[in-house]
Formats: C-alpha cells, sequence, structure tokens
C-alpha cells in the first residue's frame, strides 16, 4: 500500500533492549513494560501525550487484563480518552500496526501512537470447554510453545518450513553458519563506542516490581556466534542444516514510534523526519516462510515506485539464517549489505516488537550515513510476510 503524507518525526522510532525469555522480564505484563518503555522514550523525545490522538497497539501473547489492551495503555500513559485498535499478525505485527496508523493518517491526518509488545517467557496455558470429551475434559493449548511448534494449516513447525526452504533452495549448512558468524560480528559494531548506535534509539528499562527494581539497560542472553565452534552443533532437526545458532530466540520487549503528517511530524521533531512510502504483505505457499520476506518487500518497493537498487540499508526479520540466503539470491542484494548492525537472528524475537525494532535500527542507519531509502521485510506465521519503506531526506 501506498502513503501519502506520512511520516515519523526524527528520532520517534524506539525500541526497548531485548531479554532472552526467563531472564530479567519473565514476570513482567507486556503492557506494563510498554508503558514504562513508551512514557521513556516520549519523555526523553520531548513529545508531549496530549498531541496523540490514537494509540495503535500489537500484541500477540495474551497478558492479564491485555482484553482491555489500548485503553489501558492509553491511561497509563495518561491519556486516558485516547484509545484505537489491538492489532496482532504474529511476527508482522510491527508492519501491520504501523500500517494501521499510516493509512489512518493518510486518510485523515491526526498523529498515531504505535506501541509493540510481548513478552514470550510465562506464556499462558488456555483450557478451552470441550464438552463432548470424556468427562468434559477441555482442550489445553499452551499459547507460546505450540504455537511456535506447529502452524495448524500448514500441520508442520516453522523449524519444518526453514528446512524444507533450505532444502529446496540447495542451501547448505556451512552458507548458514556463514550467516549466523556475520551477523553476530555485524551486532558487534551496533556496541561500539558504548553502543553509540543502539543509545540513539534504545529505551532503557527501569520499573519497581514488588520489593525490588528492575533495570534493564541493554540486550540481554544474547549469546556471541564464533564461526569454529558452531560447526560442531548438533542439527536442530533430523538430516537438517540449522542449529541453535543458526535460529533465534524467544525473548521479551517493546517498542514503538510516533506516526503523523509531514508537517506534524517536523512540528514535533524541529526539523528532521522518516517519511513512510509503503507497505506491502505476501503470502507463499504452505510450510514455505522464509520465502515469504521476498514478495512482500518487492510488493512494497513497487507501490514505493522503487527498485531493489534504489535501496540504500535493508533490514530483514530472519528468524532463520535460511532467510537471508533465500533473500539474498533471489534479489541479488549482497548478504553483506543486510542488518548491517546486527538483527533478530542475534538479538532475539518478542514477536510484536520485533519488527518494530528492526525499523528502528534502519532508521538509525539511513540518518548516520545522511539520508536515503531503506527497507525492511520480515516473515510471519502461516507463511507470510511484511515489509516497509521509508526514506530518511533531512
Amino acid at each position: 500500500m501506498k502513503y501519502g503524507n506520512v511520516a515519523i518525526p526524527a528520532g520517534a522510532v524506539w525500541s526497548s533492549p531485548f531479554v532472552r525469555w526467563q531472564g530479567a522480564l519473565a514476570d513482567i505484563s507486556s503492557i506494563d513494560l510498554a508503558a514504562v518503555v513508551t512514557a521513556r522514550a516520549l519523555a526523553d523525545r520531548s513529545i508531549d501525550v496530549g498531541i496523540i490522538d490514537e494509540l495503535v497497539l500489537g500484541i500477540t501473547i495474551p497478558q492479564p487484563g491485555s482484553f482491555f489492551g489500548p485503553p489501558t495503555l492509553a491511561a497509563q500513559l495518561g491519556i486516558p480518552a485516547v484509545t484505537g485498535p489491538m492489532i496482532a499478525q504474529a511476527c508482522a505485527t510491527g508492519v501491520a500496526a504501523l500500517h494501521a496508523a499510516a493509512a489512518t493518517v493518510a486518510t485523515s491526518g491526526g498523529v498515531e501512537l504505535v506501541v509493540t509488545t510481548d513478552r514470550t517467557s510465562n506464556g499462558p496455558t488456555l483450557l478451552y470447554p470441550a464438552t463432548s470429551a470424556v468427562g468434559g475434559s477441555p482442550a489445553v493449548e499452551n499459547v507460546v510453545q505450540e504455537n511456535f511448534a506447529r502452524d495448524p494449516w500448514a500441520g508442520t513447525s516453522m523449524l519444518a518450513a526453514a528446512e524444507l526452504v533450505a532444502a529446496e533452495h540447495q542451501v547448505s549448512r556451512a552458507e548458514l553458519d556463514d550467516v549466523a558468524a556475520m551477523r553476530s560480528a555485524q551486532y558487534e559494531h551496533a556496541l561500539a563506542d558504548d553502543r553509540k548506535f543502539q543509545r540513539t534509539y534504545m529505551v532503557p528499562v527501569e520499573l519497581g516490581q514488588g520489593r525490588r527494581t528492575i533495570a534493564v539497560l541493554e540486550d540481554a542472553g544474547i549469546r556471541p556466534v564464533d564461526r569454529d565452534k558452531i560447526s560442531n552443533l548438533a542439527a536442530a532437526a533430523e538430516d537438517g542444516v540449522h542449529t541453535g545458532a543458526t535460529q533465534t530466540h524467544p525473548a521479551d520487549g517493546a517498542a514503538g514510534a510516533v506516526v503523523t503528517t509531514v508537517d506534524q511530524a517536523r512540528e514535533i521533531s524541529g526539523g528532521g523526519i522518516v517519511e513512510v512510502l509503503a507497505s506491502g504483505f505476501a503470502r507463499v505457499g504452505r510450510s514455505h516462510m522464509p520465502e515469504a520476506p521476498v514478495p512482500a518487500a518487492l510488493r512494497a518497493l513497487a507501490d514505493a515506485g522503487l527498485r531493489m537498487d534504489q535501496v540504500d540499508v535493508v533490514t530483514t526479520h530472519n528468524p532463520f539464517a535460511v532467510n537471508d540466503v533465500v533473500f539474498a539470491r533471489q534479489t541479488g542484494r549482497a548478504l553483506e549489505a543486510m542488518n548491517r548492525y546486527g538483527c533478530s537472528l542475534i538479538w532475539g524475537h518478542p514477536q510484536a516488537p520485533t519488527g518494530t525494532r528492526s525499523i528502528a535500527e534502519l532508521v538509525t542507519e539511513l540518518t548516520r550515513r545522511g539520508g536515503g531509502v531503506g527497507l525492511f521485510t520480515g516473515c510471519a506465521a502461516g507463511d507470510t510476510a511484511g515489509a516497509l519503506v521509508v526514506r530518511v531526506s533531512d
């Protein structure tokens, strides 16, 4: 979808650090985490919450009280008269939430606050009534574990999809190990100069829990990828090519952005803006999820009136290393010319905020290079993907 007159004020896209599941944020409601991170992000950027017309909440994993998500979060932020939609599209939720906000701005104007948040730690176990079962025993679902493990339509896991695509494209174990090692080294670039790159967009987490204060200032639980060592890892699936090093890990976190008109964005930032040009969504064949980022990206670029060779910066959500190999082969984008400061393969995947963080890194890189066109694309459950095209010009 092509947008007109839609922009993010310079600097008004952010993310918390991501924490590997069962870490420091394991017992914090993702709604409460979002409230703390969003309030801090807006305050640090001198953005008055009073200008917010609508809140778009992206969340995929139920939390206590999340039935009331947007109005509860808005009240926690001090804007109890504000509400808006709650959106869930698995790993593409970040793009979907920005898509909803951009579409609203393009048609009606106003200031949209996009908040994406999830906690994969301690996901709920749901009981579904099954009165026809023996003794009326309910059906039981562990929301996180079981949905990670099986697509109910395809009947296979996400790992199985990654292995199927790797086999069909003849992607070797060595290629995947090389990608993981490269992405890990690129992530180290984001830590240089006392994390100067990350500090541009990253919002520290500081909140009270009972008698203690939880403070998370940087990503936690990340394991560096040593190329020599990972070659000895066992495959994650029998006769497979992916290992624990070439797939991402679940995490907890929150991210967000302010979306508005070009003039309003300039007023909020005092000058600089990030134009939101287009978004694109795609679905590929059954159990072929890692292929989906390519058609999503091409659709978004086509709507923006651009070609891949006109894109200056690319970031991806790549839960499996095969995603980037396929993307590079099919688009001609060099592997080393993507995710120059790391990616979800390395820093983890909390679902809804994953894409938003990648977009924050995309914008940060574009700004550091003096502007240009950026593309984010990433796969999602159900063999789908979402993509976003932006431009930083000043």
